[in-house]
């Protein structure tokens, strides 16, 4: 079946509950044991079992095309869990240049101190890995689309290069999203999702994902069931929800991207647009190879710098000022005060992220609508 009708149908129970067609909320912290053998198969809800999480594990897996998937009580939780699930004091990972502020956070600040220490490297420099790589390396860590500045790295090298120094492969496929990109067909080991993106679809919950080998996750699952970090069941039941609508929202916003993209390129007050959709994008031949759709983010420099894009995005009327992407709405804010905000000002520079770079989430309005509010924050 197309991968539509599976996001609306995989992992619904069967026969219906009640003959519910939308899956009830359980709201119950223990289920009736059948004693089980193994603790972490206890029907408890802290052990990310109950039948909201169940069902969705089944969908997502299905829809990443993964032997096995676990729901979690936020993005940073998914990363974070599967991190830890894979290395021990003593180890090493590789990872790609300019990726996502919490997770550059994590790694340069706390796996430190639990004794993994890192390496970051471009991801179209192959050469590099090979010099960086050690015999403690244990995984190699990228994203399908960088944030903010969506760079598309040579993700297939990625995974060729993990299998032949027996790597775990770890992949960060939340601005994509499975409707444009499944990291799982070119051989990635685990995937993470911050569902709270488009996944869900809006604005409405926080919650995180981990996907790939079941001899992989079923290990990390007993780092999550000793964290804690579980996804309550209303949660679970928004998420469910959000997943129906997931193909109609990305293809939208695949299309309102482009649009926004190609309309800030030829603006006098825009010295750069960050897209990979567009021809002018580092990764477009890359990306055009690999994704079905390129997103529905995009960052661009203004000329004003700092106060420039202050100044505009006071300006905008439509468009909100706000963190997060994924959404309905279209939002906008500045890396250097969000997402980065946690990245020094040298780091911020070095990979590109200036004080008047402007990162734009699209949404699923109407696309002149989008582009006639921008247009009049941008001419003042």
């Amino acid at each position: 079946m197309s991968l539509e009708t599976r996001a609306i149908h995989a992992g619904e129970p069967s026969p219906r509950i009640g003959g519910a067609i939308t899956l009830p909320i359980f709201q119950s912290s223990t289920f009736e044991s059948t004693r089980e053998s193994d603790y972490h198969a206890i029907p408890y809800l802290r052990l990310n079992n109950s039948p909201n999480h169940l069902a969705l594990h089944a969908k997502l897996a299905d829809l990443e095309q993964t032997e096995a998937a676990l729901v979690t009580s936020s993005g940073m939780a998914a990363i974070t869990t599967a991190l830890m699930g894979v290395v021990k004091s003593g180890d090493h990972i590789l990872a790609q240049n300019g990726l996502y502020g919490g997770t550059h956070s994590f790694i340069t600040h706390d796996l430190p101190a639990l004794g993994v220490s890192y390496d970051f490297v471009d991801l179209n420099d192959p050469a590099e890995w090979q010099e960086k790589v050690k015999p403690n390396t244990r995984a190699f860590y990228a994203e399908s689309m960088t944030n903010p500045l969506l760079r598309v790295g040579d993700l297939p090298a990625v995974v060729g290069f993990c299998r032949s120094n027996n790597l775990v492969s770890m992949i960060d496929n939340t601005l994509a999203s499975p409707i444009n990109f499944q990291p799982a067909n070119i051989g990635f080991d685990l995937i993470v999702h911050s569902c709270t993106k488009y996944l869900n679809g809006h604005s409405d919950i926080v919650a995180g994902a981990i996907l790939g080998m079941d001899a992989l996750v079923s290990k990390i699952k007993i780092k999550l069931d000793h964290f804690g970090a579980t996804l309550d069941p209303h949660a679970c039941f928004l998420l469910q929800r959000g997943i129906k609508t997931l193909s109609l929202r990305v293809n939208k916003q695949n299309t309102n991207a482009f649009a926004v993209a190609d309309f800030l390129e030829k603006h006098e007050n825009v010295s750069q647009v960050n897209y990979a959709g567009l021809s002018s994008h580092t990764d477009h031949h890359r990306a055009k190879n690999l994704f079905n759709g390129f997103g529905g983010l995009l960052s661009f420099d203004h000329v004003g710098g700092g106060e420039g894009a202050h100044a505009m995005i006071d300006r905008l009327r439509l468009v909100t000022e706000a963190v997060s992407l994924g959404g309905t709405e279209t939002l906008v804010t500045l890396p250097a005060e969000s997402s980065h905000a946690g990245v020094s000002k040298s780091d911020r520079e070095t990979i590109g992220i200036g004080d008047g770079l402007v990162r734009v989430a699209v949404g699923i309005e109407g696309e002149q609508d989008l582009l006639e509010d921008f247009a009049q924050a941008l001419d003042g």
